[in-house]
């Protein structure tokens, strides 16, 4: 009978197996969604816990879920003071979270199982391709050829961990000697340059003290090495393959590596630029300090608004419309498959060179000598329009559940769905549950991927196997 029942177990065992394997080769982005939410309430119920908090107090459900998402999101908004509540096995969980967030679950998975099997079969390797590129969501054959190949996965998923690694560690030996400089014994000095560093990296703007940024506000040193973390972290794990494949020859760079590092450095420059006039002689942010002081923050924020989190100054006293370039800022996030969030630089890049082609009369976009394919620019203006939708709704709630001014509740909410973490203070003005629930949603279907989430909840994918009438509609 024991044996019947063994052998009963590891049949039922088996089926479950073989199910799962047909539910994720089916439906791959229902099974990331599965996966991600699977992975978010895990956390939830660990910083839910007694351990977790540092009075030993459970934490309250609504602030654990929302706390959990934040971090595996590696978004930075928070409704507790996370430098005091959580003890050394809750910093311990959110540093932990950050990690596995940043790198992305289904790369981590397909990672964990390379270095497991040492080998990576075809399901993992189809899992990861996802990760590093949102084409792949679809079921058939991508046509267009991708910054990461399916045969190259295994490569890349040694670059995560490796990038992962040598990154972080090399911010970490930045940030300690400035941190005993600073007065901090050698234990905590090494404690916060990890933290500062994994924060910085996975674009999660957490901080661990009471005081945050305060202290370093003038340092040039500390806050470039935040901007480095972040810009690092923000240009995606394609890149490093790709670079690290071509080191000097960028020539060969493909124009996925192009456009991400060109766009970025464009972004960040000209948000620098725009920031230092229009907060010029603002004195409640930094348009009365010396010029020096003035350009600093300038740029650092406009490294941190594209998914760093990392504020200095309170973004509240901002004027209006350093507000409305954060939120432009916000939107767009940084690059594909990276820890940073938005609708990623490709897009905007994809867009502008459609406008450009059709000002110019071409029937094609091209960029660096290579011409992209129709069906991008498609998915471009799929995750752009699907993202401003689900942020417009969002907005449109929170409005009238709490009855903030527009430009505040507008701004977190694009700082959730971006997961940039920054905020005028609307997120810690004591929020009703609803209204957490609702953000925590906005920075999981953020992090997800609003292509990937659009076809998880399609109700079919199916082939059409006809083509109706063409008619062409008045636009514009």
């Amino acid at each position: 009978m024991a044996e019947q029942r063994t052998s009963d177990e590891g049949s039922f065992l088996a089926r479950m197996r073989d199910r799962l394997d047909m539910f994720a080769g089916s439906y791959p982005a229902r099974f990331a969604i599965f996966v991600f939410a699977g992975l978010n309430l895990l956390f939830a119920v660990l910083l839910a816990t007694p351990w977790a908090a540092a009075d030993g107090q459970a934490t309250a459900p609504i602030d654990a879920f929302f706390q959990a998402v934040s971090v595996v999101c590696v978004t930075g908004l928070t409704v507790v003071d996370m430098a005091t509540h959580w003890s050394p096995f809750g910093n311990a969980v959110v540093m932990i979270g950050v990690e596995v967030g940043g790198i992305g679950v289904l790369t981590l998975a397909s990672l964990l199982g390379m270095t497991m099997a040492r080998r990576l079969g075809l399901r993992q390797r189809l899992m990861a391709a996802s990760d590093t590129n949102p084409s792949r969501v679809r079921k058939g054959v991508v046509k267009e050829g991708q910054a990461i190949r399916l045969g190259e996965v295994g490569g890349l998923l040694r670059i995560v961990a490796l990038s992962v690694l040598v990154f972080e560690a090399a911010l970490i030996v930045l940030l300690f000697p400035r941190l005993l400089l600073a007065g901090k014994e050698p234990l905590a000095a090494l404690y916060e340059s990890t933290y500062w560093s994994i924060m910085a990296f996975t674009n999660s703007g957490f901080m661990p003290t009471v005081e945050g940024l305060a202290p370093y506000a003038t340092d040039p040193w500390f806050l470039i090495v935040l901007m480095l973390g972040v810009f690092t972290g923000s240009l995606g794990f394609p890149v490093y393959f790709v670079l690290l494949r071509h080191l000097g020859r960028p020539r060969q760079w493909s124009l996925h590596v192009k456009l991400t590092i060109s766009v970025s450095i464009m972004l960040f420059l000209a948000g620098g630029l725009v920031y230092l006039v229009l907060e010029w002689g603002n004195a409640d942010s930094w348009g009365t300090r010396d010029f020096g002081q003035q350009v600093l923050h300038a740029f650092f924020l406009s490294s941190m608004a594209r998914s760093g989190g990392f504020a200095i100054d309170d973004l509240g006293l901002l004027h209006n419309s350093s507000l409305l370039v954060t939120d432009m800022l916000m939107f767009v996030g940084g690059g594909s498959a990276s820890t940073a969030g938005g609708i990623k630089v490709t897009t905007l890049a994809i867009l502008f060179l459609a406008a450009v082609a059709e000002a110019r009369g071409r029937k094609s976009m091209e960029a660096f000598d290579r011409r992209i394919p129709s069906d991008v620019l498609r998915l471009a203006v799929s995750v752009t329009l699907w993202s401003a939708t689900i942020i417009a709704t969002v907005t449109v709630v929170l409005l009238e559940i709490t009855g903030a001014p527009l430009s505040f509740v507008l701004f977190d909410v694009i700082s959730a769905f971006g997961t940039v973490g920054l905020s005028t203070g609307f997120t810690h003005q004591g929020l009703e549950d609803s209204a957490k629930v609702i953000l925590a949603l906005t920075m999981f279907a953020g992090r997800i991927g609003s292509v990937t989430l659009a076809a998880a909840l399609a109700a079919s994918q199916k082939t059409q196997l006809f083509t109706r009438p063409e008619e062409r509609p008045i636009v514009g």
